[in-house]
């Protein structure tokens, strides 16, 4: 491997802008579905994958899974634990945006800011942002040198 690109992999720096961005991420989508479950219960409803009995619960829960995983990953509690729990949202994610996207089904994400039920034409560019997200939580796993500015790392 290029000694270049070895050293970026495995700069702690890019590590901790890559957890911080991540985490702050997930805050920051987690803000509005907080605010509003109702809301973003009816945005899960619009993705037409889940049975109704689970859809309350989800709109409660979910958005408080990504508030703490992406604390876990600002502050460095657990980042490999943190970043398992935000990987495993983004695959859950994106499979749900592929479903629909192969069903032509228009829908509003709720990714970030609740739009109250206005659908998204194309999820595309939301598929692609995913697998960005994706990638660099990857990144973040598979990191094994020392972590700066961590809690308690594992």
């Amino acid at each position: 491997m290029n000694n270049f690109v070895k050293k970026f992999i495995d700069n702690s720096w890019i590590e901790l802008a890559a957890r911080w961005f991540l985490g702050a991420t997930f805050i920051y989508a987690s803000y509005s579905k907080i605010l509003a479950p109702a809301v973003f219960a009816k945005i899960i409803y619009g993705y037409a994958l889940f049975p109704s009995i689970f859809i309350n619960l989800l709109a409660i829960v979910l958005p408080f899974v990504e508030l703490v995983a992406g604390l876990a990953l600002i502050v460095g509690f657990y980042p490999r634990s943190a970043v398992l729990i935000i990987n495993a949202m983004l695959l859950a994610f994106i499979v749900s945006l592929s479903i629909n996207i192969i069903r032509g089904h228009e829908f509003d994400c709720g990714c970030f800011a609740i739009n109250a039920g206005s659908p998204s034409t194309f999820s595309g560019p939301l598929l692609i942002r995913d697998l960005f997200y994706l990638a660099l939580g990857g990144y973040i796993f598979l990191y094994r040198n020392s972590r700066r500015l961590c809690l308690y790392s594992n």
